[in-house]
């Protein structure tokens, strides 16, 4: 399997973690209730109190935030104390531009579910964008398949701006300053990690060195800190990962009228996917994955021109083959509704590279990682962001379990539980990403047939598609 650990080493690690366990009783001090356990000695000193937050999270983008606002309404955790640490700015939104950012998300049902902590509520007063049908074709075949729900009364997701998505959540972490502190501009510059076994004179909690020279301890350090993990990397935790060979050119598309646009649109090409996601009734976003080269030759192009190449990406017929056999008329009617690209947003065409990665441990000694900082994927079934979702609401629960039984929150044998439990959803699904992203990367005939037949099976069978869209939507 893909970051896999083999037996030996699971058997190791098994046998380390029962030592930390058995020992772990003696390791930290006793937990103050009347003080809500925020004071506390290092092994019995009292000449130096010390606060200690109950957990800190570093990085503030939007897996951060959420997991900050998760925890902060957990009723098993109010009287825990959370920090939340932000190297920029706080992203405050008093009202939305008027033009479109290029980053967006796809949020699916189930991470709307978890933002209605408090921020779905402030996006929907912002701006979002519900769709209620996916339509995926090959360049080379016409094959096609369409995901959507039964008489399209429900929506599939949401595309929502990542600007709005972090906006949202920090009015929410506003609104929880009871538990929850946030420091922004707070750049991390060291971690120190304590020891499973600790020694008299060793620190019993992990300590934050931010670039003030602030020093500040936590029983619980969850680390939000992106695909460059600053946590994962110091901690030592090895990642399975590779580059694409491609990077994403991303825009926002004004559409040549009007239209309800509520179908997301995917086409793979030989180069990679293109996808036009719906932002409003007349905008889409663009998100065009491609060789390094055509990449930079797409941003190169004068507006006209690019606009030509976006409209020949979805419309062209020159990657077919005579050899494939084609939906014909289906495809023709169904593509009808997707409305041709008139022109883009104002200085909005940007580019990012790809890849994917994995770490092959999601936690350590009182320390877990969630989001990219544990996985990485190819933009192309737009579930990173639901990963990451799927992350926080996995740990709020086990570690609102563990506040319930009275257990520290920095032990092993929960956050193992959310190690197991996460690895087993997300590494399926990265597999699978990343083999559409194989199989549809050549136009060789072979391979062109074996797919179309694939996605015709598949577009024949309605109980394989929901359970498709049921494993995404989580």
């Amino acid at each position: 399997t893909v970051c896999g650990r083999s037996k030996q080493q699971q058997l190791r690690r098994a046998s380390s973690v029962i030592g930390r366990e058995t020992g772990s009783a003696s390791c930290g001090p006793p937990v103050n209730t009347t003080c809500r356990g925020l004071v506390c000695t290092e092994h019995g000193d009292d000449s130096g109190k010390k606060e200690v937050y109950d957990v800190i999270i570093s990085g503030g983008g939007m897996v951060g935030s959420t997991m900050a606002c998760s925890l902060g309404l957990d009723p098993n955790l109010v009287d825990k104390k959370i920090l939340l640490l932000e190297a920029g700015n706080k992203k405050v939104m008093d009202k939305v531009p008027d033009v479109y950012g290029t980053r967006v998300s796809s949020i699916s049902p189930g991470s709307a579910t978890l933002l209605s902590i408090g921020a779905w509520e402030h996006i929907t007063k912002m701006r979002y964008k519900p769709y209620k049908k996916m339509q995926v074709w090959d360049a080379c075949s016409d094959a096609l398949i369409t995901f959507d729900k039964e008489n399209l009364q429900d929506e599939m997701a949401y595309i929502v701006e990542n600007d709005v998505v972090v906006a949202a959540l920090t009015k929410q972490l506003d609104s929880l300053s009871d538990n929850v502190q946030v420091k922004y501009r707070s750049k991390v510059v060291k971690y120190t990690w304590p020891m499973p076994h600790q020694a008299a004179d060793s620190i019993p909690w992990v300590q934050v060195t931010l670039a003030s020279g602030e020093t500040l301890q936590t029983k619980l350090l969850i680390g939000a800190d992106g695909p460059n993990s600053m946590v994962r990397q110091k901690l030592g935790i090895p990642t399975v990962k590779w580059n694409y060979d491609q990077s994403a050119v991303v825009a926002v598309l004004h559409l040549s009228e009007p239209t309800e646009n509520n179908v997301a649109w995917q086409r793979f090409l030989p180069t990679g996917p293109i996808a036009m996601l719906p932002l409003s009734d007349t905008e889409s976003s663009l998100v065009w994955s491609t060789s390094h080269r055509l990449a930079e030759e797409l941003l190169e192009l004068d507006e006209e021109s690019f606009v030509d190449a976006i409209n020949s990406a979805f419309w062209s017929n020159e990657n077919q083959s005579e050899l494939i056999e084609t939906a014909g008329s289906l495809f023709r009617s169904t593509l009808s509704t997707l409305m041709p690209v008139a022109g883009i947003g104002p200085k909005t065409r940007v580019m990012f590279p790809l890849g994917i990665g994995h770490a092959s441990e999601y936690v350590r000694h009182r320390v877990a990682l969630i989001g990219d900082a544990a996985h990485r994927v190819h933009p192309l079934a737009g579930q990173g962001a639901n990963l990451g979702f799927g992350d926080v609401a996995c740990l709020t629960q086990l570690l609102s379990q563990a506040a319930f039984n009275g257990k520290d929150l920095g032990a092993m044998q929960h956050l193992l539980e959310y190690e197991t439990e996460r690895q087993r959803h997300n590494l399926p699904m990265m597999a699978a990403i990343d083999l559409m992203k194989r199989l549809y990367s050549t136009n060789a005939a072979p391979v062109v047939l074996l797919r179309t037949f694939g996605l015709q099976a598949t577009n024949m069978l309605p109980t394989l598609k929901e359970q498709i869209m049921a494993f995404a939507s989580k």
